[in-house]
């Protein structure tokens, strides 16, 4: 009889492993973000220097580079077209950005309100009124993240 019973809980044990095993493991964090939308826009209207540095830029730029997104564009819009204008370092990053293959953008209706559109357009962005643009890649599901 104890010889059954250990028999017995030998398959039980046993069948227990198999099924564990053969259920699929969880997915990876990179297998998630492999489901995950390909798309995403980043909407900078800060005015803050140090917002744009350490966050804004830091950020799209390492998610292109670093292939986080398929597809990632930069919208500058508000006091932030202002800043980007004045400031040479960010300028230099903007290129950096732009050199890893974000696309980038500026209202035309913010940039004409600071008096930079021909600036921006100098830089290498992309003025043109982008309320449409925005409203259809929402509706289509990109992913945004706003500064």
């Amino acid at each position: 009889m104890r010889y059954f019973k250990m028999i017995f809980l030998c398959l039980f044990c046993l069948s227990l492993f198999a099924t564990s095993y053969s259920k699929d493991p969880p997915a990876s964090p990179e297998k998630e973000l492999q489901a995950s939308p390909s798309k995403l826009f980043v909407l900078w209207t800060s005015g803050d220097r140090e917002v744009a540095l350490k966050m804004v830029f830091m950020y799209t730029y390492n998610a292109k580079k670093n292939g986080w997104w398929d597809t990632i564009r930069f919208i500058v819009w508000g006091p932030s077209s202002k800043l980007l204008s004045e400031d040479v370092e960010l300028q230099e990053y903007l290129q950096k950005m732009k050199k890893a293959g974000v696309e980038v953008f500026a209202c035309k209706a913010c940039a004409d309100l600071y008096g930079v559109a021909d600036k921006l357009a100098k830089l290498g962005l992309e003025v043109k009124y982008i309320g449409e643009d925005l409203t259809t890649m929402l509706k289509n599901n990109w992913a945004s993240l706003t500064f």
